[in-house]
């Protein structure tokens, strides 16, 4: 059937479309409810399994008593094990091969409604098949496109090619940039304008795609009325595309809209149509019009598309308890898909267990006893984990006492039950239930083990950790992966790295690549770059692909650690990678077992202590991305907590310690909705906060300079017994110090050390870095903590060495300085490494015949070194004094040595000649670091702009931040701060006043500086009015970042 074009309608028109379909809505669902009665009481009488009419809130009700009673005795009884009989008894199985699929008599298939159906749309797979003849065109096109530089456009250089831009090449190249959203938009934008060039469906559809990942609705409604304006047709493709995206963005009304449209139009939907609808609905929550679309579809003769889709309109149907559609889909999927009885009836109760429906679980147990069906161990198991998921783990316990009366159960049972308990951070009773379990005779599963590690790792209790790691060991109960790992990661916190290296060899199968980035993660943590080295070396060595995002993040943590030695090793080992690709498994992870992420999240940069404190955990990942953004979805969606209240008691999700943490590090910046939520979920039955949650509730009260609420939550954490770690104290500390409280930070260190509480690492570097870094330089009290430490036997790392010594020669103790660098001698540091830091924080400083005297004391090989540590720094300083042809002598003897500039002289160079008002020197040293295949950093990018506004160049600053904002590096706070303080300088703070805007959307709080310099700008320039609103803006943040009552 030809499609017919969609009418362009007015406002009003579609004001009205929208009132109809939300009334034809409304009639379908009060249809579908009406025929759901009517068959739920037709089966009823029948003796068949009836939907459940009790509510969920009524589980500790006396009929669900009754119930659990009733279910025990049947499963204690011998009676309740019988041979198994047909599934046929309980009507799952149709009468006849011919059957329908709900019962009706099937249509014959349109031919043209079945080819569609087979035909899976791209959507947002886009699965690319190219034809030879064009892949090279194709190919050199999206090089283009995805390969610029910030000097000459896209469009120039698109413009310079010798190719024809024809629908064809167009929509392959727009599958290539797929994940780059941003660029594929600015591709098409730029080719639909060219002499010659004809749209095409096809090509919509390709962009529509590209639209819907980048969530970009506005864009979508554009370019449909860019397809009209085309006279383009919508095919089956551009709707069923509509459909899937408003579909996976939860917009339920759309997705409707769309089908109805649709149908208008005269396009019939085909299963790939009615797939993407129902999977959407039935995720929004709405299993009712989901049934509703299944059985058009099956009145249509369409058969069903796959199991998956069966598989989630189950799963949403039995969430909603309704038992007889349920068993409607399960017949189907016996008699469509070949699947076993057994397997069915397991998902079944799966499902009601995964909803929390325990009644209807365990009506559903009771039916499957009366119909004679097998109950074997894995339905016992089913149902001990829905008893606990619904917080009920006295109840599995009697369960499991009755059930092993008459058949055998293993530890795998006591291990569902142990794993809740972890689950609820109630370590404690999972150890005794663990300890009992074993005297019982029962023996635990590996995974068992695991879990327990894990969370006494997490606790800091390596010991009882290790012991079991121990016991496993004398059990010879077999290790896998995952557990291999647990206790890899126990051993490198406990900077243990020998005895890590050891258990990490006893691997009987090849590691995957991402068991070593864990361990590589855990090494980053106690800034143990040789070890890094090793793990690479390793995985080479053992013919595993290194994956480029794990050598990014090598590298960049290595630059941030100024470790130029196993730096230059990685790279070396990068581009060899590059020039001759392993020829290892691509990807194993689907074969291996999922390693869990063990790694803690590091949110300072760590220094390398000797214990190594309990941070927030990442630890399993219990959360599903779909929840966190849901919660943060109604956490943001008013400022009146009593909606926000109730939108939460009305939803599903399942609380637990790590999705809190991520909840509330995602508010952040709406601190005041963040801690009623912190309050409010830590009273829901089954859930307990954790140290690591209230922790992060500390540290985004501490950011929103809430201290009278951080306080609060501290003196709450203890009263609730939960355990005060010395990070807890460093979080406190850092908040006092980065707000420029240096005394109450001092103050609360104090607390810290009468409390019995050993400050680690971390807190000595923090606290010692803020005091140097504050307006008032503490100086007397940073030495004093810094020997204070290295007498505790921490060894301090070069971020806290660059800024202590940056502070004292900058007020000239260079003789506290040299004492500095002398003890660093004795503990083990080298010669150059000493030096180069001694002389960088000389150069910052501007003491540079100093930092040229203290070079002379350094002689032979180490020499060379030191010379190649301190390069850029020599530069930069010889630069900032005038010294130019010093400084081009040392980069040209560097040169003639082999070593090229690096990034760090290059800006230096850009610096000066900006300030030397010469831009076209600038810029040609910026084109010879690219050519040489130096790649700019977020420091060389802002300097660019800052040399254009301070040369008026407004618009070339402008294009350069543009530039970095969409291909990188963002813009972080302080290259924000540089341009907010440059546009009101320029009196352009009405663009300034934008970029506070910015700055928020992207998770960035503009500081008290930032607002005031925008409303002194904005008063300078006379517009009052803004002015006053930029300061209510300001004290809007601040009281949405602090608790309110």
């Amino acid at each position: 059937m030809i499609p017919v074009r969609m009418r362009r309608y007015s406002n009003s028109t579609l004001d009205f479309l929208r009132f109809q379909l939300s009334q034809l809505q409304i009639l379908r669902f009060s249809t579908l409810v009406r025929k759901r009665k009517s068959s739920s009481s037709s089966s009823s009488s029948s003796g068949g399994i009836q939907k459940s009419q009790y509510p969920e809130t009524a589980d500790t009700s006396s009929s669900f008593r009754s119930l659990f009673n009733e279910i025990t005795e049947i499963l204690g009884s011998e009676s309740c094990v019988r041979d198994k009989i047909s599934f046929r008894d309980l009507g799952l199985k149709g009468s006849t091969e011919g059957d329908s699929l709900n019962g009706e008599e099937q249509l014959p298939c349109v031919p043209d409604v079945c080819k569609n159906a087979e035909q899976e749309t791209e959507g947002a797979q886009l699965v690319v098949l190219e034809e030879n003849d064009v892949s090279s065109v194709v190919h050199q096109i999206t090089a283009v496109i995805r390969g610029g530089n910030g000097l000459v456009s896209m469009e120039e250089r698109l413009g310079s090619l010798d190719v024809m831009f024809s629908s064809e090449i167009v929509e392959k190249v727009l599958k290539r940039c797929f994940k780059f959203p941003h660029l594929a938009l600015g591709f098409f934008n730029w080719v639909k304008s060219r002499d010659g060039f004809q749209c095409t469906t096809n090509v919509f559809n390709t962009v529509l795609s590209v639209a819907g990942e980048a969530r970009d609705f506005k864009l979508i409604d554009k370019l449909l009325e860019e397809m009209e304006s085309y006279s383009l047709q919508k095919d089956i493709k551009t709707w069923t595309i509509l459909i899937s995206l408003y579909g996976n963005a939860k917009l339920t009304g759309k997705s409707l809209m769309v089908y109805s449209k649709m149908k208008e139009s005269g396009c019939e939907p085909d299963g790939v149509v009615y797939k993407t609808l129902i999977c959407s609905l039935s995720a929004a929550g709405k299993p009712e019009l989901a049934m509703e679309f299944y059985q058009e579809m099956a009145k249509k003769g369409i058969s069903v598309v796959d199991m998956k889709m069966c598989k989630v309109l189950l799963s949403s149907l039995a969430g909603s308890g309704d038992t007889a559609s349920v068993l409607d889909i399960a017949k189907d999927m016996v008699a469509l898909f070949n699947v076993q009885e057994r397997d069915v009836y397991h998902y079944i109760l799966k499902s009601f267990c995964i909803s929390r429906r325990i009644k209807e679980a365990l009506e559903f147990i009771r039916d499957l006893n009366s119909k004679g069906i097998v109950l074997d161990t894995e339905y016992f198991e089913i149902l001990v984990g829905g008893l606990c998921r619904a917080n009920r783990i006295e109840d599995a316990l009697e369960l499991i006492n009755i059930i092993k009366r008459k058949t055998d159960v293993d530890g795998k049972i006591y291990g569902i039950i142990i794993n809740w308990y972890l689950r609820k951070n109630e370590v404690s009773k999972a150890l005794d239930l663990f300890q009992n379990m074993k005297e019982m005779g029962y023996f635990p599963t590996t995974s068992t083990y695991t879990q327990l590690m894990q969370h006494l790792f997490s606790l800091a209790e390596y010991e009882k950790g290790f012991e079991l790691y121990k016991e496993m060991l004398e059990k010879g109960i077999e290790l896998d992966t995952v557990a291999i790992m647990t206790v890899v990661v126990g051993n490198v916190r406990q900077n243990r790295i020998t005895e890590a290296w050891n258990v990490f060899r006893t691997m009987e199968n090849k590691p995957t690549w991402k068991s070593c980035s864990v361990f590589i993660r855990e090494l980053f943590r106690i800034s143990r770059t040789d070890e890094i080295v090793k793990v690479l070396n390793e995985m080479q060595e053992l013919n595993i692909v290194i994956p480029d995002k794990l050598f990014r993040s090598v590298v960049s943590y290595m630059e941030k650690k100024g470790d130029v030695i196993c730096l230059e090793k990685v790279k070396k080992m990068r581009s060899i990678v590059e020039l001759f690709p392993q020829e290892g498994e691509i990807n194993r992870e689907n074969e291996a077992p999922k390693i869990k992420d063990l790694s803690m999240e590091v949110n300072f940069k760590h220094s390398k202590p000797t214990s190594v404190p309990c941070h927030l955990e990442t630890l399993p990942r219990n959360y599903r991305e779909e929840d966190l953004d849901e919660i943060y979805k109604i956490l943001s969606s008013s400022s009146d907590w009593k909606l926000i209240k109730k939108a939460l008691e009305n939803c599903s999700v399942e609380f637990s310690p790590e999705l809190v943490i991520e909840i509330l590090r995602k508010c952040s910046l709406d601190g005041c909705a963040a801690f009623h939520f912190f309050a409010w979920v830590g009273k829901q039955p089954g859930y307990n906060h954790t140290t690591e949650t209230y922790n992060m509730a500390i540290k985004v009260a501490g950011l929103g300079k809430d201290f009278k609420h951080m306080r609060s939550l501290f003196y709450e954490m203890r009263r609730r017994g939960c355990s005060i770690t010395p990070y807890t104290w460093t979080i406190m500390i850092m908040q006092y110090a980065r707000a420029g409280l240096t005394e109450i930070a001092l103050k609360s260190f104090e607390e810290m050390k009468e409390s019995n509480i050993k400050p680690n690492a971390n807190t000595y570097k923090y606290l010692i870095m803020s005091l140097c870094e504050s307006k008032r330089m503490k100086v007397d009290e940073s030495i004093t903590l810094f020997q204070e430490m290295i007498h505790s036997e921490y060894i301090p790392d070069k971020e806290l060495l660059e800024t202590y010594l940056g502070c004292l020669c900058k007020l000239s103790r260079l003789s506290d300085a040299r004492r500095c660098i002398d003890h660093l001698r004795k503990v083990g540091f080298s010669i150059p490494l000493i030096y180069s830091l001694y002389i960088r924080a000389l150069c910052r400083a501007r003491k540079l015949d100093e930092a040229l005297t203290l070079l002379q004391e350094v002689v032979g090989d180490e020499r060379s070194k030191l010379d190649s540590y301190i390069y850029g720094s020599l530069v930069h300083g010889l630069l900032q004094t005038g010294r130019t042809e010093e400084a081009l002598a040392k980069m040209n003897s560097m040169k003639q040595v082999g070593i090229n500039p690096t990034v760090h002289v290059y800006t230096s160079f850009i610096v000066y000649s900006f300030k030397e008002k010469q831009t076209r020197r600038a810029l040609e040293i910026l084109a010879k670091m690219l050519q040489e295949g130096c790649e700019p950093s977020l420091a060389t990018y802002s300097a660019i702009v800052h040399g254009y506004m301070n040369m008026g160049k407004v618009c070339e600053a402008w294009k350069v931040f543009n530039y970095m904002k969409k291909n990188g590096p963002s813009p972080d706070f302080k290259a924000y701060t540089m341009l907010i303080s440059c546009l009101c300088k320029a009196g352009r703070s009405e663009e300034a006043l934008e970029i506070l805007s910015e700055m928020l959307n992207n998770g960035i709080a503009p500081s008290s500086v930032n607002f005031r310099t925008v409303i002194f700008g904005l008063n300078r320039e006379g517009k009052h009015v803004l002015a006053r609103d930029v300061l209510q803006q300001k004290l809007g943040l601040i009281r949405r970042r602090k608790f309110q009552i």
